[in-house]
């Protein structure tokens, strides 16, 4: 059951973000496996489309953010607000308590905004004035960035960057879906989207996804991966150990989506540059030789022994 509604949903995304089929794969990847999406990307390339399009076809609770240097903490966490009739104080929720949340140009805000987002991100809850308040469950963030570099934004702290479970571009769209997009194609269909999964279904997966079966092999290539960058001369900075937890997610996920109960080597290295790239940083050397850090990440195939499995 699980399975032939995963692919109904990769297949009602695809209606309407055309030709990026393996860009949907992982974010439903990444979202049955209980993670956070980033997109960075320029502006215009259908990011928010693409998370509206989630949300309906997994019946999840929407709401959008634009961040811009005047976001307070507040509009994202919530705050108390004195009742004159009842004569006391009452919390109004923030923007977080939804399912799925799209923080858009999530790199135009203040750091002290950013920063908001940490707790919520990792923990899923919110914690005011000495009280915590849970979020719903499921809850995931897709959060949008412009390149480095454009104009009015800055670099996101490693510690948020280390939240996200991968970081994907979505590019942009080739000639016959751009011409689909001027037609009008895509609009019309949008405001149609049905639900696919209910919120219980997609809890449900999430649980299996979480006890599909590894290997001990598998266990040991993920951390061997992650430790080879923090020894190998092109990174200045290597990954943490979340990083290992979330290419073990994804790896999951990505088997769960093969319709598999247990994961493969190749599951990890479909994964390895989404969940890593962002996370770790290039070393002079690798700049000077023109490396790019995908590009450094690829090259960890070769230095660490692949399981046959």
């Amino acid at each position: 059951m699980p399975i032939n509604k995963l692919e109904k949903v990769q297949e009602t995304v695809n209606s309407i973000i055309k030709g990026k089929a393996d860009i949907v794969q992982k974010v439903l990847a990444a979202m049955i496996g209980g993670g956070h999406i980033l997109m960075e990307d320029i502006p215009g390339v259908g990011k928010t489309t693409l998370a509206t399009t989630f949300a309906r076809a997994l019946s999840l609770d929407y709401r959008r953010v634009q961040f811009t240097p005047d976001v307070l903490p507040s509009d994202l966490l919530g705050f108390s607000m004195y009742h004159s009739q009842k004569g006391e104080f009452e919390f109004q929720k923030g923007a977080v308590f939804c399912n799925l949340l799209l923080a858009d140009e999530i790199n135009r805000t203040s750091p002290k905004t950013q920063s908001a987002l940490l707790e919520v991100m990792e923990e899923r809850q919110v914690s005011i004035e000495g009280t915590t308040r849970r979020l719903p469950d499921p809850f995931i963030v897709i959060a949008t960035e412009n390149p480095a570099g454009s104009s009015g934004t800055q670099l996101l702290p490693e510690s948020q960057l280390d939240r996200f479970l991968v970081c994907l571009s979505m590019g942009y769209p080739r000639h016959e879906d751009a011409v689909a997009l001027l037609k009008g194609e895509v609009w019309k269909k949008l405001s149609d989207i049905a639900p696919v999964l209910s919120l219980e279904e997609l809890k449900d997966i999430q649980a299996k996804t979480e006890s599909i079966y590894v290997d001990d092999a598998i266990y040991e290539y993920i951390v061997n991966l992650v430790e080879e960058t923090r020894n190998s001369p092109l990174f200045s900075l290597g990954a943490s150990p979340r990083a290992g937890i979330a290419l073990l997610r994804m790896s999951r996920a990505m088997a769960m989506l093969a319709s598999r109960d247990f994961v493969t080597a190749k599951d990890v290295q479909s994964v390895l540059v989404d969940v890593l790239a962002h996370r770790v940083r290039p070393s002079a050397r690798a700049r000077a030789e023109g490396i790019t850090t995908a590009a450094a990440v690829e090259k960890l195939h070769e230095t660490v022994k692949c399981p046959k499995l």
